[in-house]
């Protein structure tokens, strides 16, 4: 592992850097649950998140019936159940491992305003102590595309049409076969419910990611690439492969 900055950190391999991932976020929140009788956070759903997810699911050390947890983003459209909800991978990844206190994971199933509104409510009912999230090869945080991200939304929630490139690589990610499989639309926790968390936690691995990384690090704040405003996080972590991150 290299650290470039206190807050970037890189290491040979995604497994590596997802682990390091986990063992941060495991210390983050023994360290809370000290101070806290409720941890809040909200988790992303990709297969950046794999070895984050695997070793949360094995901590001995946190006390999971104390935390609330939430998803960030979810597909409108996909018949229920299937395995590429988000709800779903996060259920066999993380919580059917584990026994929460809440979750509150988006559902598209029903009427799209008063998920909006469930959600909404269930969000800002208390503060959100921390964020583990990815970035996407256009840049995005959750489903917040160039085309839609709002660094002053004053939504919780919003509806959204997703990009080419983020359709595409969930093509490219293999969780759907065709482009044409992959919904036209989502619902997405905003940019700025992201980042009133306390922390957050970033992982981005693959060689993909790399125009990615390195404008959300080096580039111009700017919508063009929405992850630019995690560099306005007093409290942002990064933990990348080889592959993904180059000086």
């Amino acid at each position: 592992m290299s650290v470039l900055y206190d807050n970037i950190h890189v290491f040979l391999t995604a497994k590596e850097a997802g682990q390091a991932a986990g063992r941060a976020v495991e210390e983050h929140l023994v360290l809370l649950q000290k101070q806290q009788k409720e941890v809040r956070m909200i988790f992303a759903a990709a297969p950046s998140q794999d070895y984050l997810l695997d070793y949360l699911s094995q901590s001995t050390k946190i006390v999971w019936e104390n935390v609330v947890a939430f998803n960030m983003d979810e597909y409108i459209g996909l018949p229920v159940g299937s395995p590429q909800l988000f709800a779903s991978y996060l259920e066999d990844r993380l919580f059917s491992k584990v026994t929460l206190g809440a979750k509150y994971t988006i559902s598209a199933e029903g009427d799209i305003n008063e998920e909006i509104q469930r959600v909404t409510a269930a969000i800002t009912a208390a503060p959100i102590d921390l964020v583990c999230l990815g970035i996407g090869e256009n840049g995005h945080l959750a489903f917040n595309d160039p085309p839609v991200a709002d660094f002053d939304d004053d939504q919780v929630i919003k509806e959204v049409e997703l990009d080419l490139v983020c359709r595409q690589q969930q093509v490219n990610d293999g969780c759907f076969a065709t482009l044409d499989d992959v919904p036209a639309t989502a619902l997405t926790l905003t940019i700025p419910t992201l980042l009133q968390a306390d922390a957050l936690f970033c992982v981005v691995v693959g060689k993909h990611k790399r125009e990615a990384v390195a404008q959300a690090v080096h580039g111009a704040i700017s919508t063009d690439w929405p992850a630019t405003i995690l560099r306005t996080h007093a409290n942002c972590n990064y933990f990348f492969d080889k592959d993904s991150y180059t000086e």
